[in-house]
């Protein structure tokens, strides 16, 4: 244990040296800081005038629903229409101005679309793309009117004009046919209408205010929680130096390392001191969410004043059997914008815990989606815990904070981060499949002539490319096929508007969003993709816009922050991660060191066994189960012995059932388990059992990471197989690509993935400082330097075994550790 004097000081490390120099480097870098002497809240117009003028229902059956987000899709017809307009329209202007509320200021800022010097007055110029037809406008769109009317005010405003004109420009994005509507405000007038929304605001940014305060001076006050371990301090230390620097980090950092209040601590601590003011924790598992929420807790017993919350994936916690997002399948969904706002303002002012429950609890009790809820929670917090997705999936994303042209002072701490290279693919990634097209023509048949001819034509371009296609083929590119998709969304949205069959209507949706996601993603394509049509076993034929490196793109979303810390047990190798997951030249990288008693594991290569898949045959598998059944026999316990696919954990088992241990009990994993399923299988885990329990599990899958079996719920895990991934055509479509740009393809696109998969299941031994445990690894190929290269430090000590010496090796060491 650290002492409290120690404790004492190496805090001082973090709050007193390293701060004060950060402070003192960042004051020489921003010499023309904001000297405003009030603290100044910051709104967009768009934000301000949806947050304030919303109300209604959520419904997202027909009408709108494509033109939430058209602008993203139409950017080359705004530049299109703008570029036409002559030498009196200046596009793109960036407005703000600043309002004086007393004690604080709110500054309103923004873009306007366009403005036209005429020569009675200017006019303020609102452009919006829409898929829905223009003849159903009979007048401008309330919210958008209402940005306009901003522009114009602040315009106005700033330029001491009487009067001003307003411009809503709708262009519907298949046909690129216009309408506009005009009028004229007069400044008094534009004045009050304004002020009144403002004033609405006032409170919201009053509160603002006040808390930021009371939170800035508790950051203060706390300390780190725990005498640090080895590596601890300089972990905590990397951090905070490489927020203040506004830099990017790399964590490998082993288990044991302290790897979440590390990243969390000094995180907070930057905000405290004004470099940063949201910090999102993102995750792809629900265990890492926990973890994340249990180190804000603990910070918040030293009197931390912190609101997190934590987000929820709809599917979860809608109130209903299914998330029938409209009035009339969910109640919560009818009338959900009168409500919202009170409910989120009660919450923020009287809550303190933001968790699934609370937002459960406060949903019910005002009658709102919580979802919803939970997303409009998120504006007014401190830290968000989420998934990936909602920072960098292109399709739900937090608009609100990651939208074209928003920025914020936000800090990313990301973990798990070796997990967002393939879910960073598969976000910007997108597929359509011919048989999709003629099933829903089918369905719809004659109930919409221009809907079944938009079907049609997709069908044909895909049968097109389906004939030329024996296995899959590499395109330059996709032709004409957006133009034909952008001219089936238009008829898809004319038939959603006038259709009452529901069950209908969700089949036309079910397709009319994958439609929007490839039509978004076309606009991205460029040299980080391949796209490519595949004939699947099944007879389905595809077109994929396949991202083969999304570095890019997640550079792009990250860039909307100040910082970010990538940190996982297993990042390795981090020149890897570090191409995949970044774009900048200057990360910085740091190793953390392991607490843990190097003496208390035992990695063993068990060289005379191969699992590869052309060795793969029953003297293999019984040898395999030879090994199990030697390893496991050295020691009564829990263990689990993962596979590279569930077929070899098949086959093994049934040679292992043969030699199965006296007292000794055999579970297998299921393909498809659910949640209780899952649960079900660890809890079998447990201490103080009367007999062993072997657990076959796959690789990669539900048990291969994300688990805690602490102490003797788990002392060995038996690892068959390199885990690279199986063969296939996009595997050797990645594999390619990275040949293409000179780099190692095979590294790339099967070798890297693969140990990843060794590693995580590896790491599910040797959770705490007191644990024990052996790690035996099962192939041949884990001897050779191009395996070996890439085992972390704390395996340095590997030793290698035959079938014939396994077991005076592991009673060796069991030997040692209980003699310890």
């Amino acid at each position: 244990m650290v002492s409290q004097a120690e404790r004492s000081g190496t805090e001082e490390v973090i709050t007193e040296e390293i701060i004060k120099e950060e402070i003192i480097k960042e004051e020489i870098i921003t010499e023309e800081a904001d000297l405003t002497p009030l603290p100044t809240v910051r709104i967009s117009v768009r934000n301000l005038v949806e947050f304030i003028l919303r109300s209604g229902d959520i419904d997202n059956r027909r009408g709108t629903m494509a033109d939430k987000d058209a602008m993203q899709m139409g950017s080359r017809v705004h530049r299109k229409i703008q570029g036409k307009m002559g030498s009196a329209y200046q596009a793109e202007v960036s407005l703000s101005e600043s309002f004086d509320c007393g004690d604080f200021v709110i500054k309103v800022e923004g873009r306007a679309d366009g403005i036209i010097q005429e020569d009675r007055y200017p006019v303020i110029d609102e452009i919006k793309g829409i898929f829905r037809s223009l003849d159903s406008l009979e007048e401008p769109i309330m919210v958008h009117l209402a940005q306009a009317k901003c522009y114009a005010y602040i315009y106005s405003l700033q330029k001491g004009l009487s009067q001003i004109g307003v411009q809503m420009t709708y262009c519907n994005l298949e046909t690129e046919e216009i309408r506009r509507f005009r009028e004229t405000c007069v400044f008094e007038e534009l004045e009050q209408w304004f002020l009144n929304i403002l004033e609405e605001y006032k409170k919201w940014a009053r509160w603002q205010m006040e808390w930021k305060k009371l939170r800035q001076d508790s950051i203060h006050q706390i300390k780190f929680p725990f005498g640090y371990r080895e590596g601890q301090k300089d972990l905590a230390a990397a951090v905070y130096r490489t927020i203040a620097r506004k830099k990017q980090l790399f964590i490998q950092a082993p288990t044991g390392a302290g790897k979440t209040i590390s990243a969390i601590f000094p995180a907070v601590k930057a905000v405290g001191e004004g470099l940063g003011d949201k910090i999102f924790y993102l995750t792809a598992k629900t265990i890492a969410r926990t973890v994340a929420e249990e180190a804000f807790s603990i910070l918040k017993q030293q009197g931390l004043l912190y609101k997190v919350v934590t987000i929820t994936a709809k599917e979860k916690i809608c109130r209903c059997e299914e998330p029938e997002c409209n009035p009339e399948a969910c109640p919560y969904a009818k009338g959900h914008y009168d409500r919202v706002n009170d409910a989120v303002f009660e919450m923020i002012s009287t809550a303190r815990d933001f968790d699934r429950q609370a937002l459960e609890e406060q949903a019910e009790k005002w009658q709102v989606c919580p979802f919803e809820l939970s997303l409009d929670v998120s504006l007014w917090v401190d830290a968000v815990i989420c998934d990936y997705n909602y920072v960098f999936d292109p399709r739900a994303h937090l608009k609100r904070f990651f939208a074209e042209g928003v920025k914020g002072d936000y800090l990313f701490l990301i973990d798990e981060a070796h997990n967002l290279v393939e879910r960073g693919r598969d976000m910007f990634s997108a597929e359509l499949y011919k048989e999709d097209f003629l099933a829903l023509k089918k369905e719809v048949k004659e109930q919409g002539k221009r809907l079944v001819r938009g079907l049609d034509q997709c069908n044909k371009y895909l049968l097109s490319l389906k004939r030329e296609c024996a296995d899959y083929e590499v395109l330059e590119n996709v032709g004409m096929f957006p133009v034909f998709l952008m001219n089936l969304c238009g008829a898809m949205e004319k038939f959603l508007e006038d259709s009452r069959n529901q069950e209908l209507n969700q089949k036309v949706m079910d397709l009319y969003f994958p439609m929007r996601s490839f039509l978004d993603t076309c606009d991205r394509l460029d040299e980080h993709y391949v796209v490519y049509s595949e004939l699947e076993p099944d007879g389905r034929f595809k077109l994929k816009l396949y991202c083969v490196d999304p570095s890019a793109l997640i550079q792009e979303c990250l860039d909307k922050g100040n910082s970010t810390i990538f940190f996982s047990a297993t990042l390795l190798p981090l020149d890897y991660y570090k191409s995949l997951l970044s774009t900048k030249k200057d990360d910085y990288a740091v190793y953390a060191s392991s607490s843990f008693d190097e003496h208390n594991k035992r990695v063993l290569i068990g060289m005379d066994t191969s699992s590869r898949y052309t060795d793969r045959n029953r003297k293999q598998y019984e040898k395999m189960a030879e090994y199990i059944r030697k390893a496991v026999s050295t020691k009564k316990g829990n263990y689990l012995i993962f596979f590279s696919s569930y077929k070899m954990m098949a086959d093994v088992a049934e040679c292992f059932e043969n030699i199965l241990p006296d007292q000794t009990e055999l579970v297998l994993q299921k393909s498809g388990m659910n949640e209780v399923q899952r649960e079900e299988f660890l809890e079998q885990f447990s201490e103080g059992r009367d007999e062993s329990l072997i657990g076959f599990c796959v690789m990669g899958g539900i048990f291969g990471e994300g688990i805690d079996l602490k102490k003797d719920r788990l002392i060995g895990a038996v690892i068959i197989g390199t885990g690279l991934p199986q063969v296939c055509n996009e595997r050797e479509i990645l594999k390619n690509y990275y040949s293409s740009q000179n780099r190692d393809g095979f590294r790339y696109a099967y070798l890297c993935p693969g140990m990843n998969k060794v590693l995580q299941a590896a790491g599910r031994v040797i959770r705490t400082e007191e644990d024990q445990g052996m790690i035996l690894l099962l192939d041949e190929r884990f001897g050779k330097y191009q395996y070996r290269s890439m085992f972390p430090r704390e395996w340095a000590d590997y030793d290698t075994c035959t079938l014939y010496n396994i077991e005076e090796k592991l009673q060796k060491f069991w030997g040692n550790v209980q003699e310890k």
